[in-house]
């Protein structure tokens, strides 16, 4: 969920009331929504009434079928979802075909200028050569959509490609259009896939919205906003409620997108502590199903940063994407009496504050201010169970004239532009510490809050958000992840519903169609944009050609000409940024790749020890494991070695698709208490799409402790790298 939700809006399971059942279930209280998988069946595949009827007789002979079965799936796996008891589960079971059967789960949502801070400008570079990834159609899986915010407004779209099958289905059949292409609802409760929530407009806008010029929420932050491909077209399936997304309704949206055509899809979602292993995570098993078609999938990373091993969407055919800062920042200033200053941020900004310093005090969690604090200003942090705006509101009722919000020691710098019940500026955990420093070094201590609007040119930028979660991923510790990071932090995009507010020239009421949010879920549509345009640029390219593009080209350093920081404003480890910050220009022009065939993966599954019908369940074949390989051998871009006490060799393979007539020399950096040896140390092409491989091996001496570095291949003209991340050796959980 972005977060400026996620202390608002709870999971939950909608329950289905024995009205809409009918009248022959028996231990009604026992019903729940089940997900039944289903043995191969490729005779009745070809027609949709036969799948169906085939589910159908799985089902108790007493039943009402057609209110029973939620929905057959096509394209992910053969099965079904139903409503059903445990005992009718358990007579099930003994029927040939059956294979497994549980409950459904609940997933989480994790949740402008950002094109030109990723260097994306009109009729030039990338957006020149991919036409703004036009041709290219993006589905989401996520709340649904506004078709009537001007941010999916038509002008100079082309028509769908031919390929299409899509439907759309509001009311209003002139909602869609040559932007918005299709959308579908699964969503419980909802008849529409119109937004309830505001997230799936948020994210359909980042990825592909098209120009809309005076943007801005409130005055601050005013520009043309514009998604990261606006010639792309897309498609919005409807698999959350509000904030509740039904695992079975996941899997729906996977099938419907994947039987519909689409090029991308991005998932903004996924569970936020539980890391189920790969055979069953439904989102892995959608996107694998989607990738084996030559769909891109970019999932969210979690927002259960900073602690380690949170990372979520982990399967090597995700492209799974952490959350970074931009270079604007809509800035507020705590002034305090000794002249010191400390830049914050605030979408409030008026301009009838008191330029008079104030007296300061300590509100601590400001969950309860009793006393009158009429005229002062109150520094809060940002512990308890109460929001940013539930706190403002707190000071408000006291009569506070502002509020100084510091973080907590594990938020660090990441701070956000919210709109505020009263003025205020949110402030680091490290400027926190100081203005509490100063508080108890005079017995007055005051403070005033100026307003300075919308700055650009951040010198930290790109700096990784503290929630942004982390590696390793627990599933498959040979596997670098995440694998990417991308703008998370002060999004400004498209919302479904005007918000009320005061603009910064006048203390009179105005109104928003856009909104500033920040998460995973942010920064997961900023790539999937990226990938459009590549896929655009690059038609032959398959999903893992155009990850390995994006990894293998990311950036390592700030604006300010420093490795990327943490929110401790020290440099990041590979676990909390991958490869790097995307680069969408230099990603159209890797040079070298490294591809992977749905096949390929079939081994790197044998080797995690999962079963023949464990790894069947992925892949919706059948497989028998002959061949097993190291997680750290699989072809991936990236690498996650574990140490061990003998020496180890890994190979890959790259293709040319740079300069026919090339080499490129081996370089390696870093990695402190690893000796790393690269054959052969050069590798020669004389002809594009030519493949070449090396192996790397790796001797440890000292089994303890992490060592991160990389491994480079230059020619003239490209720099080829893959991070490489060695780590104790830990089995997978």
């Amino acid at each position: 969920m972005d977060l400026k939700f996620i202390s608002t809006f709870l999971c939950f399971v909608l329950l289905h009331s024995s009205k809409t059942l009918g009248d022959n279930f028996t231990n009604q209280s026992d019903l729940e929504t089940y997900i039944i998988h289903l043995e191969f069946h490729d005779q009745v595949l070809s027609s949709s009434k036969d799948l169906h009827l085939w589910h159908q007789s799985f089902l108790p002979t007493n039943s009402n079928h057609s209110s029973r079965i939620l929905y057959s799936y096509r394209h992910v796996f053969n099965g079904f979802a139903a409503i059903l008891s445990s005992d009718e589960v358990r007579e099930m079971e003994k029927k040939p075909g059956f294979v497994t059967a549980r409950p459904q789960r609940i997933f989480q949502m994790h949740t402008t200028h950002s094109p030109s801070f990723l260097g994306l400008h009109q009729n030039v570079g990338l957006w020149n050569a991919s036409n703004s990834g036009k041709g290219v159609i993006i589905g989401l899986l996520d709340s649904g959509i506004n078709p009537q915010h001007p941010s999916f407004n038509d002008n100079g779209m082309p028509n769908p490609p031919l390929k299409w099958k899509g439907k759309c289905e509001f009311n209003v059949t002139t909602y869609c259009n040559k932007k918005l292409i299709g959308a579908r609802n699964f969503a419980d409760g909802a008849t529409s896939p119109l937004d309830e929530a505001g997230h799936g407009t948020h994210t359909s806008s980042t990825a592909a919205g098209n120009f809309v010029d005076g943007a801005s929420i409130f005055g601050n932050a005013n520009g043309t906003a514009v998604g990261i491909a606006p010639r792309a077209h897309v498609a919005m399936y409807k698999v959350c409620y509000g904030y509740t997304c039904e695992e079975y309704r996941m899997i729906a949206g996977f099938d419907a997108a994947i039987g519909d055509g689409v090029d991308v899809i991005s998932v903004s979602i996924g569970f936020e502590h539980y890391r189920p292993p790969l055979y069953d995570d439904t989102i892995a098993i959608g996107a694998y199903r989607a990738m084996e078609k030559g769909i891109f999938v970019s999932c969210s990373a979690g927002n259960s940063g900073p602690g380690s091993g949170t990372v979520a969407n982990g399967a090597p055919w995700i492209l799974t994407v952490g959350a970074s800062t931009t270079d604007r920042k809509i800035s507020a200033v705590a002034v305090l009496g000794n002249g010191a200053e400390y830049e914050g941020e605030s979408a409030f900004q008026p301009t009838n504050f008191s330029r008079k310093l104030l007296p300061l005090v300590n509100g601590e969690d400001c969950e309860s201010l009793f006393s009158s604090l009429k005229g002062k200003i109150v520094l809060c942090d940002t512990s308890g169970y109460t929001s940013r705006n539930e706190k403002g509101g707190n000071v408000k009722k006291v009569d506070g004239a502002g509020m100084i919000l510091m973080n907590e020691k594990y938020r660090g710098s990441t701070t956000f532009s919210e709109y505020d019940a009263v003025p205020t500026t949110q402030v680091s955990y490290k400027d926190g510490q100081e203005i509490i420093h100063y508080m108890k070094s005079t017995s007055t201590p005051v403070a005033m809050i100026t307003f300075k609007g919308t700055k650009i040119g951040d010198k930290h930028a790109p700096t990784v958000a503290y929630f942004s979660s982390r590696g390793p991923f627990v599933k498959s510790q040979g596997i670098l992840k995440p694998d990417i990071i991308g703008p998370g932090v002060n999004i400004l995009a498209a919302w479904p519903t005007p918000i009320e507010g005061e603009t910064i020239s006048a203390s009179s009421s105005s109104s928003s169609m856009f909104n500033i949010l920040s998460g995973t879920s942010m920064s997961c549509p900023h790539l999937a944009g990226v990938a459009a345009l590549l896929k655009s640029a690059h038609p032959d390219w398959s999903p893992a050609a155009i990850k390995s593009a994006i990894m293998t080209t990311a950036d390592l350093v700030n604006l300010g000409k420093n490795l990327i920081q943490d929110e401790t404003l020290e440099p990041a480890d590979l676990l909390t940024i991958g490869s790097g910050h995307v680069n969408p220009s230099r990603a159209n022009d890797p040079g070298l790749i490294y591809d992977i065939q749905p096949e390929d993966y079939i081994p790197y599954l044998c080797g995690l020890n999962y079963t023949d019908d464990q790894v069947s369940s992925i892949v919706n074949k059948k497989i028998h494991c002959k061949s097993r390989i190291p997680q750290s051998e699989l072809n991936y871009p990236s690498f996650s070695i574990p140490k061990k006490s003998i020496a180890q060799t890994y190979t890959r393979t790259v293709t040319n698709i740079g300069e026919a007539i090339s080499a490129y020399k081996v370089e390696v950096f870093g990695l402190k208490g690893v000796e790393v040896t690269v054959n052969p140390k050069i590798l020669k092409f004389t002809a594009l799409n030519q493949k070449a491989s090396y192996n790397v091996t790796v001797k440890s001496l000292d089994l303890t402790g992490n060592s991160q570095g990389y491994i480079v291949w230059s020619s003239d003209r490209y720099s080829v790298r893959s991070p490489i991340h060695v780590f104790p050796h830990i089995s997978v959980i």
